[in-house]
């Protein structure tokens, strides 16, 4: 156990080329897994992070399947897409190094989350607009950790969509190729998001949901604490890497 421990630390926080920032993302894709089975489960069959699913669902609502509503969707996608493109703003601004491009990300996060857990806190969902303001400001948040993700090319690490993630397991398990990094941040990233459906779930079944944002809030809150010390490192890691 002490092994396979001492593995995923190895290559969560000591990669020479992303350095800690595979652990900082394995904890923003256990809030993926929070959130969208908050989202889910409560906001009506819609995903605020794993966005694909919602345009799925968008599909369906205007193919004409029963228990799908478009608005729903539209209503994540058009705000997920917009923070997407504000994201490119602070890849210009902060790009050139990857730690204080992820701070200044989660800061921002941090508030939308912040903000709709107010929201939740003082908004019973069966009031009107509750699950559509909801929904938008969470459809922001991850709108903008998607762009920023993406911006910092970690390998395997994309905290929301697994489905490559989950084929690389498959398709390398025999070869001899496929490192321990590999391997390690694939099913870190797995099990992170997995994990944070599961809590998710059981939050909104045995308690108060809006326990499921607050966990968020403190997650990201506590990555953004961690990344506060790579805003001034000059590492490797910190350069952009090449498309």
């Amino acid at each position: 156990m002490n092994k396979v421990g001492s593995m995923y630390r190895a290559v969560l926080t000591a990669d020479k080329k992303d350095g800690p920032l595979p652990l900082l993302l394995a904890m923003l894709t256990f809030v993926t897994g929070l959130v969208d089975a908050f989202s889910y489960l409560l906001l009506g069959r819609v995903f605020v992070a794993n966005i694909t699913g919602s345009l799925m669902f968008l599909g369906f609502a205007l193919g004409g399947a029963p228990g799908f509503f478009w608005k729903s969707y539209v209503l994540a996608l058009i705000p997920f897409l917009l923070a997407a493109a504000s994201g490119g703003l602070l890849i210009k601004a902060f790009g050139r190094h990857r730690g204080r491009h992820l701070l200044s990300s989660l800061l921002l996060q941090d508030a939308v989350v912040c903000l709709a857990l107010i929201v939740a806190l003082t908004m019973p969902l069966d009031r009107p607009y509750a699950t559509e303001v909801l929904t938008v400001l969470l459809a922001v948040a991850f709108g903008l950790q998607n762009s920023t993700v993406r911006a910092l090319r970690v390998p395997d690490m994309t905290t929301t969509v697994l489905t490559l993630t989950m084929t690389g397991i498959a398709s390398d398990w025999s070869s001899t190729g496929s490192g321990r990094a590999q391997l390690g941040r694939r099913s870190a990233s797995i099990v992170s998001m997995f994990a944070g459906a599961i809590i998710g779930a059981v939050i909104i079944r045995y308690t108060h949901y809006q326990l499921v944002l607050i966990i968020a809030v403190v997650v990201i809150s506590l990555c953004a604490i961690l990344a506060i010390r790579l805003r001034n490192s000059t590492a490797p890691w910190t350069r952009r890497r090449p498309a």
